[in-house]
């Protein structure tokens, strides 16, 4: 029997382990991740790719404008020392 089975925690895998270790199951794949469109991928060769829009949000505007600062400064600096 094939159960597919979805970690709630960290030490689930851990445990899978040991009872592979004892023989009483058997790790078919590992590392493996399902996509959105339920697609199985290497979670170490083809992690998912994030696109940009992705990420939109994460920053603050203020710690992004910081960013922007510190930035300019550098390359600045940078062209400076050339």
């Amino acid at each position: 029997m094939t159960v597919l089975i979805e970690f709630t925690n960290d030490k689930a895998l851990g445990l899978l382990q040991k009872l592979e270790d004892l023989h009483i199951i058997h790790i078919l794949k590992r590392n493996m991740i399902l996509t959105e469109n339920g697609k199985e991928t290497n979670e170490k060769a083809g992690m998912l790719r994030k696109k940009a829009s992705d990420y939109k949000g994460i920053l603050s505007s203020d710690l992004a404008d910081q960013m922007q600062t510190y930035l300019k400064q550098s390359r600045d600096e940078w062209q400076q020392r050339i």
